[in-house]
């Protein structure tokens, strides 16, 4: 078996040393498989059992006019995604023996290219964390520094990524649950525009904000990726209609003509001076390139992490009445009542944080209050929508922080709700107002953690995105 270097690798460079006979799918597969036996990041749950079968299908494949560039590439899947035959726990002991009857709309889309599951990544319990710390599974460990968080919720497929344990992965960010793990693991991450990729087979957390997207090692992969899981599926009536775009036209466009704006409240003293200085080097350079930017003000900017922690435990208290340990799932003594079942069940199967969010939606819509607390962050939504729609006539793309800091202390903010909610301050208007964004790698801090840089596109602009994307990651290479 030849040694495979699977160090920051790309689809780019699989699919030419597949196609040259450099390795097969099958020695790749292997390869990464090993990785992750000898993983120290507990980045993954559980392994698929049929990864080389997979491998040798693609094998098969590639010798035929059937094969997309996507062919035989391993892929890792967060365990909130449902894989037919595999385990989808969601992080959580509710559903830590529960198994997928089917296979999410996107996922089928990819193993249609013929790509290879390689297993499910771990995960904040139902996608409630910003530190990958709420997994019923044990926490993330940051490749940078194993003493740190990888973020989250999708922390487990940006540390695959960053620890070499997967090429490419899928995630799910529904206020920035890929963005922020890209960004405090050195990885790209793109959040697409809401309805762009099926929802189908995600089990649910927010239905109105979450969105399944990618991570990869470079902005073209995000496309490769996107390209294929996008349109339209009747299984989720929010999903786009409509052509999905020909993203592999954005690195043929004159990146130049894109309008950046810097938003003004996002450069706030909350962020922290080396991501500052960082994030002003880029925006020079890109004004010494030619590159028309201006300042522009997004003015309910302060009310979209109140509004968002209105509307996602709403949202949660219902998604989350399904698990009441009947159909599927953890289930209690059957000699109970129904109510000591539910206590049971729900009481041993939910975290902390899963109950936290749970009781405080129930309360948001209970009578009296469902006016004073869930309407009006509605009404902020709105707003926020109309901030984004009057600057995206001004600018094309926006650049900001992806985050406050660096990859923060595992246990620092654990026992302080409120400051792990500030991890989602810059993300979490993308969701309200259903925009697309990405984050990139662009340098390290003193400590070595990696800093990421936010850009932001108007609904289905995806194709700017991996426009100055690509121009931005391969300007980090010279």
């Amino acid at each position: 078996m030849p040694k495979i270097n699977l160090h920051k690798l790309t689809i780019d460079k699989i699919s030419r040393a597949l196609r040259a006979g450099d390795y097969s799918s099958v020695e790749l597969t292997i390869a990464y498989l090993r990785a992750i036996k000898a993983d120290q990041t507990n980045s993954f749950i559980s392994v698929n059992n049929q990864a080389l079968t997979e491998a040798r299908l693609a094998d098969k494949k590639l010798k035929t006019k059937q094969a997309t560039i996507l062919t035989g590439v391993p892929l890792a899947v967060k365990d909130l995604i449902l894989v037919k035959d595999l385990k989808a726990t969601a992080g959580s002991k509710m559903l830590a023996d529960y198994i997928a009857p089917y296979t999410a709309t996107a996922v089928s889309r990819l193993q249609q290219a013929g790509m290879v599951i390689l297993g499910k990544t771990n995960c904040d319990e139902f996608a409630m964390g910003a530190s990958n710390e709420n997994s019923a599974f044990g926490p993330v460990l940051n490749p940078y520094d194993r003493t740190r968080v990888p973020g989250g919720s999708s922390g487990g497929s940006a540390a695959a990524l960053a620890a070499d344990l997967a090429p490419v992965a899928l995630g799910t960010d529904t206020g920035g649950s890929i963005r922020q793990p890209a960004a405090f693991c050195g990885v790209y991450g793109l959040k697409p525009t809401y309805g762009r990729v099926s929802r189908f087979g995600a089990i649910a957390m927010t239905s109105s904000l979450d969105q399944i997207g990618p991570l990869a090692n470079s902005v073209r992969d995000l496309a490769y990726l996107l390209q294929v899981m996008s349109g339209f599926d009747k299984k989720d009536a929010t999903s786009l209609p409509g052509a999905v775009p020909d993203y592999k036209r954005a690195w043929k466009q004159d990146v130049k003509k894109i309008r950046l704006g810097l938003p003004r409240e996002y450069f706030s003293d909350s962020v922290s001076p080396e991501i500052k200085t960082a994030i002003e080097q880029k925006v020079k350079f890109l004004r010494a390139q030619g590159f028309e930017i201006k300042s522009v003000s997004l003015p309910y900017t302060d009310y979209a992490l109140a509004a968002y922690y209105l509307l996602v435990p709403a949202e949660v208290s219902s998604n989350l009445a399904r698990f009441d340990g009947l159909l599927y799932g953890l289930r209690a003594d059957k000699k109970l009542g129904l109510s000591d079942w539910y206590a049971r069940v729900r009481g041993a199967g939910f975290g902390p944080e899963t109950k936290r969010r749970i009781m405080l939606g129930t309360y948001i819509l209970s009578a009296g209050y469902y006016d004073a607390y869930y309407k009006q962050a509605q009404k902020t939504r709105t707003l926020i929508k109309h901030d984004f729609a009057n600057v995206f006539k001004q600018v094309d793309v926006l650049i900001t922080p992806a985050t406050p800091t660096t990859a923060f202390k595992l246990g620092e903010k654990v026992q302080d709700p409120l400051a792990m909610y500030l991890s989602d301050v810059f993300t979490v208007g993308a969701n309200i107002a259903g925009i697309c964004g990405m984050v990139l790698p662009i340098g390290r801090d003193k400590k070595g953690l990696p800093i990421g840089l936010q850009l932001l596109a108007g609904q289905q602009g995806e194709e700017k995105l991996f426009t100055l994307g690509d121009y931005l990651e391969k300007t980090n290479q010279q």
